[in-house]
């Protein structure tokens, strides 16, 4: 059970490694469309995400730090999710419904994260074992 474990975090880890790498190379598409969404200071905002989900990302996959790891890519979610999708704001049937899958993905990862921390630490196979 270990090993899946490890294939487990490796890709959910992925996924926030991924997103970050986004953040970084698409800032100024990112910026745009957070402003779109009312964001002030929205070029900060997609930077510090970025850190958020890189730092959190790192943690997941490496077995660092988990709880810190986990309440990171928490504090990335939560007010992302109710800002940049706020699908009950949408009055185009489509945009609604793009926007409601994001929100209720992005509310099934923060319920992911958060049973993570009924996970004993330290995780197995962390890198500093």
């Amino acid at each position: 059970m270990d090993i899946l474990f490890l294939i487990g975090r490796l890709i959910f880890g992925g996924y926030f490694l991924m997103n970050a790498w986004n953040h970084f190379k698409n800032i100024e598409g990112l910026t745009g469309y957070a402003t779109s969404k009312g964001v002030s200071s929205a070029r900060a905002g997609v930077f510090v995400s970025g850190v958020l989900l890189l730092l959190g990302g790192l943690g997941v996959v490496f077995g660092v730090a988990p709880e810190a790891s986990l309440a990171l890519l928490i504090i990335f979610l939560v007010p992302v999710t109710f800002m940049m999708h706020a699908f009950w704001k949408q009055t185009d049937p489509n945009a609604r419904m793009m926007e409601r899958i994001a929100f209720m993905k992005n509310m099934a990862l923060v319920a992911a994260l958060l049973m993570m921390y009924a996970i004993p630490v330290p995780w197995v196979y962390n890198v500093l074992q």
